[in-house]
């Protein structure tokens, strides 16, 4: 399969009030691609689970702000926390999936890939008691040499992605994939829903969230949001996860020192500017925003 040609969706008119989504990768911190090699899944059930707190203090704080999200959650976790995972429903928020396992898709053959995307979505159907209609690769690892996983999405119930992020990075990316929302096999096929670039001099310069949300001033973040908003007249697509909220989790041991700066930097400053976020611009779920779901 190649991406020749997709299909865009609109931008909004201009005096049209634009939307963006805020999405929430809920993992624990253990779970992180880049610490796989330090940390044995087989630790997991043994370790210190800090996922549910962080939730709840994410709720309160979207509660408090008015704004619903959506929630890409691990099979895995909502198996072990299933009151979290119907806490989340009950605040009016899109429950979606992150897969079952954390594995990559890059790292996964078409049935050990369709077992875990159909694996996830029962689950979290049965526990949160609605449609699940969207699904996020763990690390964004959907790309140029696996577009077949787009397929096996669809042909399971999933109705949109948000798995491709179109930046060039060392663990992920498709650099010359769309920068917004597009049907990669046309209107009737799934929809795909980058998470948020700026392109400046010819390159694009992730503007939604993660790592870089964390180490650059708050300020540079607000303006590339702007900019899409603004110039784009496209819904920017905002992603974090729990565990960036939370700088007192444990720190394991071995983790090399690239792997440890991404992770905690600027853990402590997280939940503040998230508050900003909040409060300079208005959000949504992805469902509404891109599927028109009411």
């Amino acid at each position: 399969m190649k991406l020749d040609a997709p299909a865009e969706r609109p931008r909004a008119a201009l005096g049209q009030l634009i939307r963006n989504a805020m999405t929430i990768d809920v993992e624990d911190y253990f779970q992180v691609s880049a610490f796989a090699p330090h940390i044995d899944r087989a630790s997991w059930p043994e370790r210190e689970c800090r996922v549910e707190a962080n939730i709840e203090r994410i709720l309160a704080l979207l509660a408090t702000a008015g704004v619903h999200a959506t929630f890409f959650t691990l099979g895995w976790i909502a198996e072990r926390y299933p009151a979290m995972v119907r806490r989340i429903v009950a605040g009016g928020h899109e429950l979606a999936s992150h897969g079952y396992a954390h594995q990559r898709a890059s790292d996964q053959d078409l049935a050990t890939f369709t077992d875990d995307i159909e694996r996830a979505k029962a689950l979290l159907e049965d526990i949160g008691g609605q449609a699940v209609l969207g699904y996020r690769a763990p690390s964004f690892s959907i790309g140029s040499a696996n577009l077949w996983a787009l397929d096996a999405l669809l042909a399971a119930g999933y109705r949109y992605s948000s798995s491709i992020y179109p930046i060039k990075h060392d663990h992920y990316g498709m650099p010359d994939a769309p920068r917004f929302a597009f049907y990669p096999n046309g209107p009737d096929g799934l929809l795909e829903v980058p998470v948020t670039t700026v392109r400046l001099m010819d390159r694009n310069f992730p503007a939604g969230g993660g790592g870089y949300f964390r180490l650059l001033p708050y300020a540079v973040s607000r303006w590339m949001m702007r900019r899409v908003n603004a110039s784009d007249r496209q819904s920017a697509v905002f992603y974090f996860h729990p565990w960036e909220i939370d700088p007192g989790q444990p720190r394991p041991e071995g983790v090399d020192a690239k792997s440890r700066f991404r992770h905690y930097v600027n853990l402590a400053r997280t939940q503040q500017r998230i508050e900003a976020l909040t409060r300079d611009f208005a959000w949504d779920r992805m469902d509404r925003i891109f599927l028109g779901k009411q």
